[in-house]
Formats: structure tokens, C-alpha cells, sequence
């Protein structure tokens, strides 16, 4: 047991010190030399748990992925509003999270598989609004699956915006911004005061969903 706590927590060292690198340096200028260096492992650990600088990149992208489920609401629509809150405020607080969004918008990543964040995330929105549809929480000429597509085009682009403005500081209020902007135009007007936007409700999602 002890040994597999170890294993852990060296997987983990690991990770840390290679999104620290990746998101200061981007992919390409990463090097495992320093990667090793901040871990404090040897070469034979990192190459035991990640075989490539490529695998050690897809563990750290998996960060970016949608965060773990929010507590079931009655409207769907809140969920879908909760999730990226959620993701807003581990953008700004989270090292790995950071580096992993740098890492799937790395134009310069070549060779790297940068497209399963975002066809989760796709996935995860979709799946939401399908839901929401069926609820009867969406106008009629509502399309789950274009609307899940723009709302993840969109959420990537306020967080490049923010990244480069801010450093993510105010990701949170662009994000409550962007929804107040296209929740109008998909859902029935009756549910939109019943949802919750506040920045109060981030905090409140912050302590109620563990750090991943």
C-alpha cells in the first residue's frame, strides 16, 4: 500500500512539474530535462508512468476536461450555466487546469492529439442541452448540437481573451457575460430569472465540488 502511495505521488509530482513547464514554455520548447528537474524524479520514474513527452502531455490536457458532475438540478440549463462557472473559476485557481488549456490551444503543437478536450466538451454541452430540450427548457428552433458546438467556439475564445488580458482574473465575469448574452436567444423566456448567474453562485460551486 505504501508503495502504491508512493507511485501516486510521484505520478502526480510529476504532472505538476510538467504543467508548470508546458504552460510557461508551450509544448515544443518543453523540455523533459526540466521537467525532471522540478519534479525531482528520476528520467526511469517520468518514463514509467508517461513513455513519451507526447503521453505526459495528454495527461496533463486531460485537466482541461469538463469538471467533475454538479449537483442535479431541476433545470438543466442551470447545469450547463454551473459547469462552466466551475471551469471558469479552476482556470484562475488551478496550475494543471491552466496548462492544459495552454496545451490544447497550442497552434504550435505538433504531432500532439489536441482535439479530445474539446470534443468532450462538446459532448458534455450537448448532452445538457439534449436533456434540457426534452424538458421543454429550450425554444423550439433550438439544435442541441449547433448551439453545443457555438457554446464551446465561444467559451474557448473568452478564455483566450481573458488568458491574455488578465491572466484568467476576470474569466469568471466574462463567462456570466457570455451567458447572459446567449441564454435569451435558446431558452424560454419563463425559466431565464429562475436561473442563477451570480458570481456568489461560483463560490458556492468552488466549495461544494472538490479540487481536481
Amino acid at each position: 500500500m505504501a508503495k502504491q502511495d508512493r507511485a501516486i505521488r510521484t505520478r502526480q509530482a510529476i504532472l505538476m512539474a510538467a504543467a508548470e513547464t508546458f504552460e510557461k514554455h508551450g509544448y515544443q520548447a518543453a523540455t523533459i530535462t526540466e521537467i525532471l528537474k522540478i519534479a525531482g524524479v528520476t528520467k526511469g520514474a517520468l518514463y514509467f508512468h508517461f513513455p513519451s513527452k507526447e503521453e505526459l502531455a495528454l495527461g496533463v490536457i486531460e485537466a482541461q476536461d469538463p469538471p467533475p458532475p454538479t449537483p442535479d438540478q431541476p433545470l438543466k440549463l442551470q447545469e450547463l450555466v454551473d459547469m462552466g462557472m466551475l471551469f471558469s473559476h479552476r482556470l484562475h485557481t488551478s496550475l494543471l487546469t491552466r496548462a492544459g488549456v495552454r496545451l490544447s490551444m497550442d497552434q504550435q503543437a505538433q504531432g500532439l492529439d489536441r482535439t479530445g478536450p474539446f470534443l468532450r466538451w462538446q459532448q458534455t454541452t450537448h448532452d445538457l442541452l439534449a436533456q434540457a430540450k426534452q424538458n421543454g427548457e429550450l425554444l423550439p428552433h433550438v439544435n442541441p448540437t449547433e448551439t453545443a458546438d457555438l457554446y464551446v467556439a465561444a467559451f474557448t475564445g473568452i478564455q483566450a481573451v481573458s488568458q491574455t488580458l488578465t491572466n484568467y482574473r476576470d474569466l469568471e465575469q466574462r463567462y456570466i457575460t457570455l451567458q447572459r448574452h446567449i441564454l435569451p436567444s435558446i431558452a424560454t423566456p419563463s425559466l431565464l430569472t429562475a436561473l442563477d448567474l451570480s458570481p456568489e453562485r461560483t463560490t458556492h460551486l468552488a466549495r461544494l465540488i472538490p479540487a481536481y
